[in-house]
């Protein structure tokens, strides 16, 4: 059981830190004293301290709130952080603290009146998103539920009140509410016809913490198939941020064991940062293997001015249209209907709708085999960017579009007669390869030190020769902190063949004067695919170039190695990755405290979804001269 000290513990004589309505502490303990913990920290037992619940049902996570404490303290309780740090009861804990979470932008039959304006899915442009065809073999995600995370939905509206469905309270408050499902029906919908059956979760319409992120990525796993998401980091060109802990967690307990262990399905808009030059690669919820990142594109093929350059872009659909002023269909406040929803906000839902059509059509189908189907239903159409390039399997792929225009026809026909994958694996140790079938994910963690860290160009290089840029310049990305055991995500690499040489680039963009320390503990990629054997990544198995650097980093490639490894102290090793190490993050001691990182709607909010964004996109017209 938890240790006799920890009521006192958690009864501070100084308040306690919180940027939240109420100071919240979560502890970790081994399951098998999870009922003892339970127990001895009922109502009164512990010194002022109240359980809340469990974070997540069979997850070693627990929530508690100190009745005591000072709303949004701006001094962190030392004390109290270092008590709990020593209690060798105590695995892992973490104050929480308020997150800026914002959206990004934002039987079925066609007789709506509104119909005639989604020319993205009634054969306006060539090629369209064949959704169409899509219904016309009878799909029209008949039994998939997909949830929409965002603040809230207006249940009253007459697309939405016939089907509203309130799915209650998480924790004892309002952290998630319920918000509605329909069913697909031959009556005509008031504004626009749907892809999907819907569900809402409210959880952007008050402060966003890691317990909320976590609960609304794991409410419901085996009832809702589908979670589409349209927020996440300020777009801004300078943060680096991703999911914490409990979210990390959420998203590995969502593919290990949502729908029945088949894997539930994150969608996430990839980011309407082109503006201020970011890169999604800096977000760790789009750049995650777990989630499918879905970009932008106008309807005449041109690459929108928000749109983000980013190797971990899968697919695209379409957000906007230049010779019109109509955009996304969808509905609007106050009963009302909109033709303005705009920005990636608006391509990702319409990417979950057409996966709910796939699941119908096949609902055996895994997440990973979704994200291999929608690789071979995306194809480069007329979508216009200077950088498309054929990878070492002949598959054409974009930093912009990822593998193309999703195309929902070919989606469910593949989907119908796709035989599965083999269990993911992630290399271990230093054999080497008997059979790889299928090449998949590749990550990058890296850490170094850079005295500008927007000026630092990251690229990786296959042994088939397939160059994907992790990350570019981002002028505004004035930090000195470098990279931090980030992680960064490339899909261009798909079904390639990974022994050989991979060389990882580092350039130098900026001023002369621009200083660095060598890549610390992480330089190395980690490489993920459907198969049974591993291969080594070291012993002449990975390359390493330094290009066009400035001082400290050596200019000798073998010499940069050789210095990297024989002075860089050596790092914990990463959290183990779910899918071929089915373990939850390993819990730390005591997390240093920051302050709470923003996160923001990523284009126009769908109106009918309450709206408290910091900013919304508004130009819709092509990039022009955005750098690639």
């Amino acid at each position: 059981c938890l240790s006799p000290s920890l009521g006192s513990v958690l009864s501070p004589s100084a308040p306690f830190c919180s940027s939240c309505a109420t100071a919240h502490v979560k502890l970790t303990v081994p399951t098998s004293r999870a009922r003892a913990g339970l127990g001895y920290l009922s109502p009164g037992k512990a010194s002022g301290s109240s359980l809340c619940s469990q974070v997540m049902e069979g997850e070693p996570f627990y929530h508690f709130r100190h009745r005591g404490t000072r709303q949004r303290a701006l001094s962190r309780h030392w004390g109290w952080h270092m008590r709990l740090s020593r209690d060798p009861q105590v695995l892992w804990f973490e104050q929480q603290t308020v997150k800026r979470r914002s959206r990004r932008g934002a039987g079925v039959v066609p007789t709506d009146p509104w119909f005639p304006k989604q020319w993205y899915m009634n054969n306006d442009v060539h090629p369209d998103l064949n959704i169409l065809t899509a219904w016309s073999r009878g799909y029209t995600g008949l039994g998939v539920v997909l949830t929409v995370l965002d603040d809230g939905l207006e249940k009253d509206h007459p697309d939405l009140a016939a089907n509203y469905v309130t799915m209650g309270r998480i924790q004892g408050e309002q952290l998630l509410q319920g918000g509605w499902e329909s069913t697909p029906s031959a009556h005509p919908q008031h504004c626009e016809m749907g892809v999907w059956p819907l569900q809402g979760v409210r959880m952007l319409d008050g402060s966003i913490m890691d317990i909320v992120e976590a609960q609304a990525l794991s409410l419901q796993p085996q009832h809702i198939h589908i979670y589409s998401a349209s927020w996440g980091p300020e777009d801004d060109g300078r943060t680096v941020d991703g999911p914490g802990v409990l979210a990390a967690a959420a998203f590995h307990r969502g593919v290990v064991q949502g729908r029945g262990g088949l894997g539930s399905i994150f969608i996430w808009a990839s980011g309407n940062g082109g503006i201020n030059y970011d890169n999604c690669n800096c977000d760790g919820y789009t750049n995650s293997i777990y989630t499918v990142s879905v970009g932008s594109v106008l309807g005449d093929g041109q690459r929108p001015r928000y749109s983000e350059h980013c190797p971990a872009i899968l697919t695209t659909t379409y957000s906007s249209r230049t010779t019109s002023p109509v955009q996304i269909v969808t509905t609007d406040l106050h009963h009302r209907c909109t033709d303005k929803h705009t920005g990636t906000s608006a391509s990702a839902p319409l990417a979950a709708g057409m996966v709910a059509l796939a699941l119908q059509a096949n609902p055996a189908l895994t997440w990973r085999d979704l994200q291999h189907l929608i690789i071979r239903a995306s194809k480069p159409a007329h979508l216009q960017a200077e950088d498309w390039a054929e990878n070492g399997v002949g598959r054409w792929v974009s930093h912009y579009y990822g593998y193309g225009l999703l195309d929902a026809g070919l989606l469910v026909q593949a989907a119908t007669t796709w035989t599965g994958t083999r269990p993911q694996e992630k290399p271990q140790g230093r054999e080497h390869p008997d059979l790889i079938r299928s090449l998949e994910h590749v990550q990058v963690q890296l850490s170094l030190s850079y005295s500008r860290r927007g000026d630092l160009v990251v690229a990786l290089r296959s042994p088939m020769g397939t160059t994907s840029t992790l990350v570019t310049v981002r002028p505004y990305d004035t930090s000195q902190e470098g990279y931090k055991d980030w992680t960064f995500m490339s899909t261009h690499f798909w079904d390639e063949n990974p022994k050989g040489v991979w060389t990882l680039q580092l350039e130098n963009k900026g001023d002369d004067q621009n200083t660095g320390g060598c890549p610390m503990g992480g330089g190395e990629p980690h490489f993920y695919w459907g198969g049974h054997s591993s291969f080594s990544l070291l012993g002449g198995q990975f390359g390493f170039s330094l290009l066009a650097t400035s001082p400290p980093f050596p200019q000798d490639p073998a010499l940069a190695l050789r210095v990297c490894q024989d002075t860089t102290p050596k790092l914990p090793a990463p959290h183990p990755c779910p899918g071929s190490l089915l373990s939850p993050p390993v819990p730390r001691p005591a997390e240093q405290l920051h302050p709470a990182p923003a996160r923001h709607r990523r284009g126009h909010a769908s109106p009918a979804l309450r709206s408290h964004g910091h900013r919304r996109v508004s130009e819709e017209g092509p990039a022009g001269s955005l750098p690639g």
